[in-house]
């Protein structure tokens, strides 16, 4: 369904308090990003072990998913600019320490685990507020496509850290830390200049930004578990969220389960590292072309339709890999079947960012984001053991069976199939407010 309107659009980029907030988002997530790649790498090196590997990159996903829950709750409770400086000055001392660590030869096990953890937790415990604060700094109207722009940006994010952090370690594993160091400064300084221009616009950086929902309001006395579970009710008490949650997991579930079995089946058919790192770079790639091309059909067409065609797409070409071995013809099916993502991703965020009373909006993103990754560790438990019993073209067909449930699901999911355009998302979730 095609949306037109005569008013004039409002434009994104003329708004710097988002570019301000966009620059410091994504240092941080360079910063993310090269430690993603390069910890689990250097890990490697130092104990010649990939169980030990494997153990503190799978720990720091967990306590990263534990911590998050609260995160949401401080981002309820303070400032988010406030939190975004916090966050970004406690990254760079972070990344600071692990940098003195490598120069003083003092990397073992138990120092990689040590820094992995603090550096998850400063994740959990502030990015919620950075997701949370762009309601206060982005209009409605627009929303959809800032969240087009940042799908871009963690594009190219996926895309770079892998080359930026590979040459960086070519160097020295400190060349890393100190890179990451440098980013989270930048991020700190343009989240200072993102404040002063806030308090310059009259924007109240804090809990009582926006307009208050009696029924959603934090409790007199502070209690944090009490406050996740408010989040959590909340999302399943709308219609409009509660179901487009469920549909999220079990596609993320299915495609993740369809990407990694073809990954371990390229390296158990003799194929190089290199050959899988390209199939990892198109997809990479296509992605980046769709994310640019998102913020032309966000404002343009539904937000439920653009979620139904994208995943059935998505199933289509997930069932379609099960006979394609030949590496780029897994680019060009794989990739055929990402290209609307960006752009669904780009409007249920945006929707959602929208829908969420300010004042619940960290937890919520919280409650959102645990559901969606809760299930994305059994992938790989689905790609194993389905490789070791059942064969590569099963296994990848019952992972996009897992995905054609989820379009199942979102067609006959009334709210989802009502979600309009960009400029109708504020009017629409008003519908849903709790009365």
């Amino acid at each position: 369904m095609t949306t037109v309107t005569s008013a004039p659009r409002t434009s994104l980029w003329r708004n710097t308090r988002y570019v301000l907030w966009l620059i410091s988002d994504t240092s941080k997530g360079l910063s993310g990003s090269l430690a993603n790649f390069a910890i689990p790498l250097i890990a490697l090196f130092v104990t010649e072990d990939p169980v030990q590997a494997g153990v503190i990159a799978a720990v720091g996903q967990v306590v990263r998913l534990i911590v998050t829950l609260y995160g949401g709750v401080l981002a309820d409770r303070h400032g988010r600019i406030g939190l975004m400086l916090i966050g970004a000055l406690t990254g760079a001392v972070l990344a600071g320490g692990f940098t003195l660590l490598i120069l003083g030869d003092a990397l073992a096990f138990t120092t990689i685990l040590l820094a992995e953890v603090l550096l998850m937790i400063r994740a959990g415990l502030y990015e919620p507020a950075s997701e949370s604060a762009l309601k206060e700094l982005v209009p409605a109207e627009t929303m959809g496509r800032a969240q087009a722009a940042n799908q871009g940006r963690d594009a190219v994010l996926q895309l770079a850290g892998g080359p930026i952090g590979g040459a960086l370690l070519a160097v020295g594993a400190w060349l890393v830390g100190a890179v990451m160091t440098a980013c989270y400064a930048v991020s700190a300084i343009t989240t200072v200049a993102l404040r002063r221009s806030a308090r310059r616009a009259g924007i109240v950086d804090g809990p009582v930004a926006g307009e208050v929902d009696a029924a959603a309001s934090t409790p007199s006395t502070p209690n944090a578990w009490a406050e996740i579970r408010e989040g959590f009710r909340w999302l399943f008490s709308r219609p409009d969220l509660g179901g487009i949650l469920v549909i999220v997991t079990i596609v993320n579930l299915g495609f993740s389960a369809v990407t990694t079995t073809v990954i371990y089946s390229l390296q158990q058919s003799g194929h190089s590292a290199l050959t899988i790192g390209w199939v990892s770079s198109g997809l990479g790639v296509v992605m980046l072309v769709g994310a640019l091309i998102a913020p032309a059909l966000v404002p343009r067409f539904g937000a439920g339709i653009l979620t139904i065609v994208g995943l059935t797409v998505a199933t289509a070409g997930a069932a379609v890999v099960s006979m394609i071995e030949n590496p780029w013809g897994i680019v060009a099916t794989l990739g055929a079947a990402v290209f609307l993502v960006p752009a669904l991703n780009a409007s249920l965020m945006g929707y959602f960012m929208v829908a969420t009373p300010t004042q619940l909006l960290g937890r919520a993103n919280s409650a959102a984001g645990v559901l969606g990754m809760g299930a994305m560790p059994l992938a790989p438990l689905i790609a194993g053991v389905g490789l070791a019993y059942f064969g590569r073209p099963n296994t990848i067909l019952f992972a996009a069976g897992l995905c054609a449930v989820a379009v199942v699901l979102a067609i006959g999911n009334r709210a989802l199939r009502a979600l309009p355009s960009e400029a109708g998302w504020a009017a629409h979730a008003k519908q849903f407010e709790l009365r």
